[in-house]
């Protein structure tokens, strides 16, 4: 970018080249890298299931539940040494946040409801209860599974 400025004294016309462009950020283009967003799924999905509260993650590792709610989204990058914290607050290897996933890979695993859903489940301290509980949650499924197919035909 050239900008002409008038030299006061001598009344001709001078060039001037900023000394570096300007970014978005700090990023080269503002937006989060792949990898950065995907280790901030995982921090959160962990911490959900876990049933903790940004508050309380942030606590654990000295700081404030706004730079947690900024990794989980990505926008800001977590480093080694912090990684390593948050994989120990959250009991689980460094290695987790990482894990190879296909790209048409299950996403229902990451919503709130399910991880509500399975945290739930085994806060259920009868083996033979959660083991009922699970037979009549297929039972539903499979009940609704054979009649979508039934609507179906109806609608068409």
């Amino acid at each position: 970018m050239r900008r002409t400025a008038r030299a006061p004294e001598r009344g001709h016309v001078t060039t001037v080249t900023p000394a570096k462009p300007v970014r978005s950020s700090g990023r080269r283009n503002g937006v989060p890298h792949p990898i950065d967003v995907q280790v901030g799924k995982r921090i959160r999905a962990r911490r959900l299931l876990l049933g903790m509260n940004q508050q309380t993650l942030a606590a654990a590792l000295d700081l404030t539940f706004q730079q947690v709610q900024k990794y989980e989204l990505g926008a800001n990058r977590v480093s080694a040494s912090r990684l390593s914290a948050i994989a120990d607050v959250l009991g689980v290897p460094v290695s987790f946040f990482f894990a190879e996933t296909a790209p048409d890979r299950d996403t229902r695993m990451e919503r709130p409801e399910t991880i509500k859903l399975v945290r739930h489940y085994y806060t259920i301290p009868d083996a033979r209860v959660r083991k009922q509980l699970l037979q009549i949650v297929k039972a539903v499924a499979e009940s609704s599974e054979r009649r979508v197919p039934e609507r179906a035909r109806k609608r068409a």
